[in-house]
């Protein structure tokens, strides 16, 4: 596909390119989303300890594995994380793409970055460094937040903006619409939507 006028997004698994492409859920998602006239999409891995070393030695920021596009250039950043083990390649993938970690620092010239697969049930150890989460199966819900985010990019809604509207959606979880909530003894009581 021709990438101009197309939503550009990252699928993103964050361990070594043999697990991630062994896994099911992403090939469905790759598939779904570039069955889309309007989208484009690509897949990203955690390279291997030498081919890290070789980038970090250059300043070559981790790249897309069909075109070789940096990262930092898409969309949007999807992770798919099908284990706990998978957060710290989060963090390394985000790091080696010359990305912030928090997402309360990525300006608006960052790609939004997303999480979905059965390690975010419980979203809260990834909050502050994700956008927003959908919990449960991505595929019952990619068509409506890629229509959301096409429609906000036309429309150049701010990335706050977009994420009320992505909000809205069943099954999305935006982190920083959200503030726990402490007793005078500092055990946590529950959490509120402050937007």
């Amino acid at each position: 596909k021709e990438p101009e006028g197309k939503l550009k997004f990252a699928l993103i698994y964050p361990d070594i390119y043999e697990n991630g492409m062994s896994y099911l859920g992403l090939q469905i998602l790759y598939h779904i989303i570039n069955q889309r006239p309007t989208s484009l999409c690509e897949r990203a891995f955690l390279p291997w300890p030498d081919a890290e070393e070789i980038l970090k030695n250059n300043s070559i920021p981790l790249f897309s594995l069909e075109t070789h596009t940096p990262l930092k250039e898409f969309d949007v950043l999807g992770f798919s994380l099908t284990y706990e083990l998978n957060y710290t390649g989060v963090l390394n993938i985000l790091s080696l793409s010359g990305m912030p970690l928090f997402s309360q620092e990525r300006k608006e010239d960052f790609p939004l970055v997303i999480a979905g697969g059965f390690s975010v049930f419980n979203p809260e150890p990834m909050a502050d460094f994700f956008d927003l989460f959908v919990i449960g199966d991505a595929e019952e819900v990619i068509h409506q937040v890629l229509d959301s985010i096409e429609k906000g990019k036309k429309e150049n809604l701010k990335n706050k903006e977009l994420l009320v509207e992505l909000s809205k959606i069943s099954g999305v979880y935006v982190p920083s619409f959200y503030e726990p909530k402490y007793d005078e003894n500092n055990r946590f009581v529950g959490i509120w939507r402050k937007i």
